[in-house]
């Protein structure tokens, strides 16, 4: 019994990661690509919505680079969205009026997406793109969107993020960025994203009419898509660059609060998983998010079971040495950051970190513990 759930649990422990990417490629191998509208229509009109929370020192580096896009200026509007401000960020927003920004202030502090919703009520576009303060734009951002746009069978388009160094430099893809860019790639051929990049993405106005406060919105936006029968999409030419975290440390904590939201809004639309319902969209979720979100404890229960079952054979045997041999090297590498910089032992130690991130999070849900409300994080 205990060799069949050391099988079990090792399979289940690499699926996401490994298995489900193989999934995704057959699949997408037989799916015909979506059809792009054959007559070039006018370009959609565009609301621009910055979600603002206490920003007075980043906020007028945003408004001008949102100022100098690219763009017919009569296609577009500026929107931000003061998450109830209290250190003069609404008033640096007021001097820019003339220019055509316009402010929208929630009446109590509710979170992001509580602020999103008061700006989308205010909203005059067919197309609503969503950006933060800390994303910088390219200026030909809204042209490239509206090409995608173009194709009716699109309900969302999000961006691909992109670090840049304090030196100004853009940092180079990882092997994981490069390894989620691939995923979401075919996802996006597939039944669309399962999640879009919550820093900047854009989605019709229909799309949104169905705004969930309490779920984060770069995941309610891909779900309401998969609802209405439109595709969420990753486009690898419209970018959103923002500068890595001043403080490393918090990376972390950062990471705990965006899966708490992502498991939030997943308990708050569990339908989502019903694959009578949602098809293959259904599929993706249930690899790309709950599957992944169960490795640390598949893990860990691997890691015991196979401790019972090391006398069944040298399988076993090294099977258990390979184990604390990984688990030793993410610790050796968080006592001496220096063996960070080496490429496999970083790679070892970033997944033990998400994972034991993952596992932080699902205690703080099942102990009750719910994040609407938000500080951004210094950049």
């Amino acid at each position: 019994m205990l060799v069949f759930l050391f099988w079990v649990l090792l399979v289940c422990s690499l699926y996401s990661y490994f298995f489900y990417p193989v999934v995704l490629h057959l699949l997408t191998k037989s799916v015909k690509p979506s059809q792009s509208v054959d007559d070039v229509q006018a370009p959609h009109f565009y609301s621009l919505i910055v979600t603002v929370y206490n920003e007075k020192h980043r906020i007028k580096q945003k408004l001008e680079n949102l100022l100098s896009l690219e763009f017919d200026k009569d296609q577009y509007e500026l929107i931000i969205a003061s998450d109830s401000s209290d250190d003069g960020t609404d008033d640096i927003v007021r001097k820019y009026e003339s220019k055509g920004v316009r402010l929208v202030r929630a009446t109590e502090r509710l979170g992001k997406e509580n602020a999103q919703l008061t700006a989308i009520k205010a909203a005059k576009g067919s197309v609503l793109v969503f950006s933060d303060v800390a994303t910088i734009m390219e200026p030909n951002a809204l042209t490239k969107l509206d090409g995608h746009f173009q194709n009716e069978n699109i309900g969302a388009v999000s961006s691909e993020d992109r670090f840049v160094s304090k030196s100004g430099e853009v940092a180079g893809e990882g092997a994981y960025v490069k390894y989620e860019m691939w995923l979401r790639n075919k996802e996006s051929k597939l039944a669309g994203l399962v999640g879009l990049s919550g820093s900047f993405f854009a989605a019709r106005t229909e799309i949104c009419a169905d705004w969930d406060i309490h779920s984060p919105s770069d995941f309610n936006t891909a779900l309401n898509c998969a609802r209405a029968g439109k595709q969420s999409i990753s486009a690898p030419d419209v970018l959103g660059f923002y500068e890595d975290l001043k403080d490393p440390s918090k990376e972390y904590a950062r990471k705990v609060r965006t899966v708490l939201r992502g498991i939030t809004g997943l308990s708050r639309h569990l339908d989502v998983l019903n694959p009578f319902k949602f098809g293959l969209f259904s599929l993706q979720v249930f690899s790309h998010k709950l599957m992944r979100w169960g490795v640390p404890w598949f893990l860990m229960a691997l890691l015991i079971v196979t401790s019972f079952v090391v006398h069944h054979g040298w399988v076993y045997q090294m099977a258990l040495v390979g184990q604390i041999l990984f688990y030793v090297t993410a610790l050796l590498a968080h006592l001496s950051p220096k063996l960070q910089s080496v490429g496999p032992i970083k790679l070892v130690y970033f997944f033990v970190q998400v994972n034991i991130a993952l596992m932080d999070s699902m205690l703080k849900f099942a102990t009750g513990t719910r994040m609407t409300t938000w500080k951004p994080s210094a950049r």
